[in-house]
């Protein structure tokens, strides 16, 4: 025989003995892996076939349950004049439909009471301030002097269905008066990012318009709203609110008001005195940072606009530009934060006043800056301006002539706060809105209980 074919056969028969071991190891390997699995099936099958048994239970007595109350409301029926027999007839274990809810408030509103309580200390009188220029509405001074409830408010928010919401807020005025703030619906089901919003309601306009005087950063409103909206623009009417599909924050507003908060008045225009628009649009800058600006336009018509006795009739155009910045490092305003807000106004105003033919520019402006320095404790400084266009002939004199006086004052505060409930503040003010400068030192505080909405950005 040929050696090397030998060789070859000797080789293969010595590796197929080698292997030989290898190979019975992993056949038991895998029956061991067989009967696992198959232990693991029967136990899981067990487990399913017990749940199944306490489905079949369960339904069953579901079923019992229900025909037996099914017999109980036939008996109620057939026997509604005889209590007794009722009594008699019914099963004796099967008790009584629960209610639906036992918590007796599930249909009431949401109620919270905002309390402002002020002390005034002043130079010359508050309450009535005139500013040099302007024909003002009727709310625009601060509290009087002395001691004085300012606006308490009472608020009652729910949802009314999975579509609509409500909300009305009274404001109590120092002398016990009662006046509706706020009553409208608002829609929170439309698709596509739209809201609407029908009542009486703030407008959208500008940056604090839409804010309630306790969620104020001071304790009275810059000039240029005092002078501009009469603190504040609230109406009846309808507001629709747009929030665009994008990861930028861009929303669109379009209002229409019967036209009774000033500036407008008795408007006629088929029950339509007020017209506004605004958008807005805002993002994070980095992870301590954000900004929000926006831009608003109002237009409204007045017919014998009543201001302390002079009349004014014709049209008014209103434009507001705003920008906020805050502050908070890394995100988190518990223990620091800064707020920064500015807006501009320019507004225009053309008809008669007291009869004489008349047309007037004015602009208005205020700066502040409030900083949380540590838990609980701020500071805060406000600068406003105005300024009017000269007027001559029959209006020499009137409150329209500023005099060559330029409206301003300088706010300074310092704020305590117990919690976001309850606040304490001091604030002293420079007031130059008229040619009688005065000083006026402000006591504040301000508390929160009952359930209450997120404040605004």
């Amino acid at each position: 025989m040929h050696p090397k074919p030998f060789a070859a056969a000797a080789l293969i028969a010595g590796a197929a003995l080698l292997s030989t071991p290898a190979y019975a190891q992993s056949s038991d390997d895998i029956a061991a892996l067989r009967r696992d699995m198959e232990t693991l099936r029967q136990d899981y099958q067990s487990r399913i076939t017990d749940l199944e048994a306490r489905l079949a239970a369960a339904e069953a007595e579901a079923a019992a349950a229900h025909a037996a109350a099914d017999a109980l409301q036939a008996a109620n029926t057939s026997t509604a004049d005889d209590p007794i027999q009722v009594a008699e007839q019914a099963p004796a274990d099967i008790a009584p439909p629960a209610p639906v809810s036992t918590n007796p408030n599930i249909y009431n509103p949401g109620i919270s009471v905002a309390l402002n309580g002020f002390y005034t200390a002043a130079r010359n009188e508050t309450g009535e301030e005139t500013i040099a220029g302007f024909a003002l509405g009727d709310e625009t001074g601060r509290p009087s002097r002395g001691f004085s409830a300012g606006e308490t408010e009472l608020s009652f928010a729910a949802n009314i269905d999975p579509f609509l919401a409500g909300f009305m807020a009274f404001s109590l005025g120092n002398e016990g008066e009662a006046e509706v703030e706020e009553a409208y619906i608002r829609t929170t089901a439309l698709p596509g990012g739209l809201t609407l919003k029908a009542g009486r309601f703030l407008s959208g306009i500008g940056y604090l318009n839409e804010r309630h005087a306790h969620d104020w950063s001071f304790s009275d409103a810059p000039l240029p709203y005092r002078a501009f909206l009469g603190n504040q623009l609230g109406d009846v009417g309808l507001q629709a609110r747009w929030i665009a599909p994008t990861n930028q924050y861009l929303e669109f507003g379009a209002e229409a008001l019967q036209g009774e908060g000033f500036p407008a008045a008795g408007s006629d225009n088929n029950g339509v005195g007020t017209y506004t628009l605004f958008a807005r649009t805002g993002s994070d800058i980095n992870l301590s940072s954000s900004y929000l600006a926006s831009i608003s336009y109002l237009h409204s018509s007045a017919q014998d606009r009543d201001s302390n006795g002079d009349l004014f009739t014709g049209d008014t155009d209103l434009g507001i530009l705003s920008l906020v910045y805050k502050w908070a490092p890394g995100g988190n305003p518990l223990v620091r934060n800064l707020t920064l807000v500015g807006e501009y106004f320019h507004g225009t105003d053309d008809g008669a006043f007291n009869g004489a033919p008349f047309q007037q520019a004015h602009d208005g402006w205020y700066a502040q800056g409030v900083y949380q320095f540590m838990p609980q404790w701020s500071v805060g400084l406000r600068y406003s301006a105005l300024h009017s266009e000269s007027v001559d002939g029959a209006l020499l004199g009137s409150v329209l002539d500023d005099g060559g006086h330029d409206p301003f004052d300088i706010t300074a505060l310092l704020e305590y706060d117990t919690s976001e409930f309850g606040r304490f503040r001091v604030q002293y003010a420079r007031d130059e809105s008229n040619t009688d400068p005065n000083d006026v030192l402000t006591l504040q505080y301000t508390v929160i209980y009952g359930p209450h909405g997120a404040h605004r950005y």
